[in-house]
Parts: structure tokens; sequence; C-alpha cells
């Protein structure tokens, strides 16, 4: 019957299929000897591998005409000081923007180019310049994550509390990216803790939602509201999952604030990760 020839049927085939495989083999085992025998293949093993040497980086090519504002705003995304200075010396404008009113400035901000975000502000650059977001470039650094951005343009007049269109802030943007440094360093420096969204969340809330534990447990060092309630009538505490243990042990007990802060970025032992 059926149930006793199946696995017969299957077992020829398996060996039928042993057969190819190994008549293959064979094939290719004799066409290896005719090119050159065994010997070629030991000799092939025994070369060194060469190395792949890195090509040194191209010298910047020499600009001869004008920079197109097109360029000039790629070159700040791309960290091409050259042409940004070359727009720059020409007369261009530092506030030069796209179709959603993005400047250099917020772009070199995004990528981390601090160096030329420093040469864009000293030529002018407006330092909270909103694109059609009403995002500057402190949001886009928060955005990328870069620190040193962040105090550049704080140390150039930035407003660390300013809100977008979605009335979120530097403090909101770092906490959602999971930045841990620019969210101590922007504390630090006092910013609002407590500043609410359009939705009424304030950082500690976005913290929560996103499980960021070390964030979290900042915000709550510096004062962060754990009864406020966003729109929806809900507190960081109604956020919390029940999978979240160490989020719900933190808003449940806090620690002295001492003891932690000696612990903190700016005492010396940076902590990683999120």
């Amino acid at each position: 019957d059926e149930k006793k020839h199946g696995p017969i049927h299957k077992s020829l085939a398996g060996l039928k299929g042993h057969e190819r495989v190994r008549k293959s083999s064979l094939d290719l085992r004799r066409e290896i000897i005719e090119v050159g025998g065994t010997q070629y293949l030991f000799e092939l093993r025994k070369k060194p591998r060469k190395k792949v040497e890195k090509k040194p980086e191209p010298e910047p090519e020499e600009i001869t005409g004008p920079v197109k504002e097109e360029d000039f705003l790629k070159a700040a995304v791309q960290g091409k000081m050259h042409i940004v200075e070359k727009f720059l010396v020409d007369g261009g404008s530092p506030d030069t923007c796209d179709e959603f009113r993005r400047t250099a400035l917020h772009r070199a901000s995004l990528e981390g180019y601090t160096e030329i975000a420093e040469k864009l502000l000293a030529h002018g650059a407006t330092v909270d310049f909103r694109d059609r977001l009403d995002s500057t470039a402190v949001h886009w650094a928060c955005r990328g994550g870069h620190l040193d951005v962040v105090k550049l343009l704080q140390d150039k007049g930035a407003n660390l509390n300013v809100k977008d269109k979605l009335l979120s802030t530097p403090l909101h943007v770092a906490t959602r990216t999971g930045m841990v440094e620019i969210v101590e360093y922007l504390l630090s420096n006092g910013v609002d803790v407590n500043s609410r969204d359009r939705e009424g969340d304030g950082a500690l809330h976005d913290a929560v939602r996103l499980n960021r534990y070390k964030i979290i447990k900042l915000l709550i060092l510096h004062g962060a509201d754990m009864m406020g309630k966003n729109l929806v009538g809900k507190t960081p505490t109604d956020l919390v999952q029940l999978w979240q243990t160490d989020t719900r042990e933190v808003l449940e007990k806090q620690e002295p604030k001492e003891n932690h802060l000696k612990g903190s970025y700016f005492y010396g032992t940076k902590e990683s990760g999120n």
C-alpha cells in the first residue's frame, strides 16, 4: 500500500540524487587535475593573500566657478568644508535654505559637522533659524546625537527650550532618540524638565513609553512631574507596561539625588546606553 511504498520511493530518489552528486564531484575532480594537478591547488593555498591598500582621500577639487545654492546645502551634509567656504567667501547667504526651509546649519548639526557649523555661525548664520516644522539647529543636533554641536549652538546663543510645531523641545527630541549625554547636558543647563508637547506629554511620558531607563532616572532626579497628566489623562506611571519592572521600581521609589549624581556623566563616570 501507499504507506509502505511511499518512504521506499523517497529513499530511492535520495540514492539517485547522491549518485548524481557523486558523478558531478568526480567530473569536477578530473577537470581540476587536467588543469594543473593537485600540486597546483596546494600552491594556490600557500600564496599569501594580497592586502587591500587603502587609497588616500582625494584632495579637495579646485572650485573655479561660483558654488550653486544646492551644492552649498549638499556640502553641509557631506562635510565638504572647501565648498561651504567658497560659497560664503563669494557672498552667499549662510541662511540659504531648501524648500523645507532647512539651512546648511540644520544639516551640519544633524550630521555632526561641528567645524562647518562653526564656520556658518562665524559668517552670520541665524542660530535659531526655524525650518518648516519650526525645528531649529538644536533640535537637529539632538536628533543626530551630537553633543559637541549642541554645546557650540548654546555658546552662540541658541535657545535650549525652543519648541517646534509639535511643541517638542530639544529635551523631548533627545529623550525620544535615546541620547543620554545630551539629555543630561540639557538638564544640567536648566531646561524646563516638565515642558509639554502638543499631546500634553512631558519628556518623562516619552521616556517611559520608549523604555529609556537611564533617561527616566535623570528626568526624575531633575524634578520631572511623575503625576502630570497628558491630554488623554495619562501620567507617566500609567504608561508603564507590565514587563517594564525596572521602570516601575524607579517611578515608585526614587533614589537620593546626591548619590546618583555622583555617578553621572558630569561627575566623570559616564554611563553608556539608554
